[in-house]
């Protein structure tokens, strides 16, 4: 399927290598397409900021249910950062 040039959201996005899809700043992982993404720094389980990536590490912002444990777990792997609890 060919990208249409003239929707801006669409030619803004791009598919790479590492299983993401992305456009400026926001990213949606493969694995959990619908409620998992990257946003500039930010891990955002649903619509909650769940970690904030910090150099090469990502620091966990509090304790979440079992769902968003492994959304955070999944994306501090994908995004190859240690993960700081």
């Amino acid at each position: 399927m060919t990208k249409n040039p003239f929707n801006p959201i669409e030619a803004l996005k791009t598919t790479s290598t590492n299983g993401f899809t992305k456009n400026n700043k926001m990213r949606n992982f493969e694995k959990y397409k619908q409620n998992l993404r990257q946003d500039g720094n930010y891990i955002i389980s649903y619509t909650t900021k769940v970690a904030k990536i910090v150099g090469n590490e990502l620091h966990q912002l509090g304790y979440w249910s079992m769902t968003t444990q492994k959304h955070i777990n999944y994306a501090a792997k994908e995004l190859g950062l240690e993960l700081v609890k």
